[in-house]
């Protein structure tokens, strides 16, 4: 998650370098490895930006890494992520998506879209023990208007259609478009398996569904009727047949917001191509969006009939990322949705 402006831990006390950068690192370093990794960490920042960051101060982002506010003597700020170095992957995974939603959100503002935000990776490395990302820091607004939620549907809307056009350096022989990605990558901290697909059914049952399902029978925690299921999805899906838009990938409510100067903004992605409804199911997972953002969309390129129906099933893979990654009360609700479509026939 990108950088909420006012939002901070610690009530907002602006905390020391030194201990800032021990925090980041897990479990605990002694004084000397954290004094170590604080000067690795300025020097790296300071030779990216011209800038020795004068203050760090832990900020939300989220519960896989490490979110800092980097202010630098000229009175900018950045974002910056840190991790184990070996988290690197999830970092690297991060940038390549929104590196690709900022280039078609670029291309669809062009034509004509709505204006949407998606923060560039400005930095990202191993420094000593750590993982970094930096990002442009986001100002962002609580709550916000009916307008400001339906534009950035309307944007989201925008981003979708356009990315269906090959890049113009593709040319005339470009490669069709298929479900997947050019990289695997993760949602949250699970790992996503984009290998490319014609098929949108056989993608969403084999790439997204069964690996899940896979994961929770190996930890003992299997469902009853998990084993049919792929197979079953494949053949629900079979006649639905979607273009392989580029997707968040991760639309949930803390992913998106309004900017205090107004417009929309879209943050840590887990990017790939796949049925658009799959960002629109998601975005009402959670406590979801307000509903002014689907009729902002919906208002630009409607939704195909039976997305209502489909709802539930992809908002079934996020289920059950998060009943491998937290347990709880997922698992049961995971269970519902496969017991309701198994007893469609």
């Amino acid at each position: 998650m990108a950088g909420r402006g006012g939002r901070q831990a610690g009530g907002g006390r602006l905390v020391a370098i030194r201990p800032v950068a021990a925090a980041a690192m897990a479990p605990p370093a002694s004084a000397a490895a954290a004094d170590s990794a604080a000067d690795g960490l300025l020097a790296w920042l300071e030779q990216r930006f011209g800038s020795r960051p004068l203050e760090l101060r832990p900020v939300a982002g989220g519960c896989i890494h490490s979110a800092w506010c980097a202010s630098l003597s000229g009175g900018d700020r950045l974002f910056v992520k840190t991790n184990r170095a070996a988290a690197l992957p999830l970092l690297e995974g991060e940038a390549d998506g929104l590196a690709a939603l900022a280039a078609a959100a670029a291309v669809a503002s062009a034509a004509g879209a709505q204006p949407l935000r998606v923060p560039e990776p400005l930095a990202l490395g191993r420094v000593g023990d750590l993982a970094v990302l930096v990002l442009p820091w986001l100002h962002l607004r609580a709550g916000g208007d009916g307008a400001g939620w339906r534009d950035l549907g309307a944007a989201l809307a925008g981003l979708h259609r356009c990315s269906l056009e090959p890049a113009p350096a593709a040319g005339p022989a470009a490669a069709p478009l298929r479900f997947g990605w050019s990289r695997d990558n993760h949602i949250g901290a699970f790992p996503q398996d984009n290998g490319r697909e014609e098929s949108w059914a056989r993608f969403f049952a084999r790439r997204r569904l069964a690996p899940q399902l896979e994961a929770l029978a190996r930890s003992g925690r299997g469902l009853p009727g998990a084993e049919a299921l792929p197979d079953r999805v494949e053949a629900w899906l079979a006649d639905h047949r979607p273009d392989p838009c580029l997707v968040h990938g991760d639309l949930w409510s803390g992913n998106v917001g309004l900017l205090e100067g107004g417009g929309g903004a879209l943050f840590d992605p887990s990017a790939h191509r796949a049925d658009r409804e799959v960002d629109l199911a998601m975005a009402r997972l959670f406590g979801g969006v307000p509903e002014a953002f689907f009729a902002g969309y919906e208002a630009v390129w409607p939704l195909p009939a039976g997305h209502a129906a489909r709802r539930d099933l992809y908002n079934l893979y996020h289920l059950l990322n998060h009943a491998n990654l937290f347990g709880g009360s997922y698992r049961g609700q995971a269970q519902a949705v496969i017991e309701a479509w198994l007893r469609r026939g």
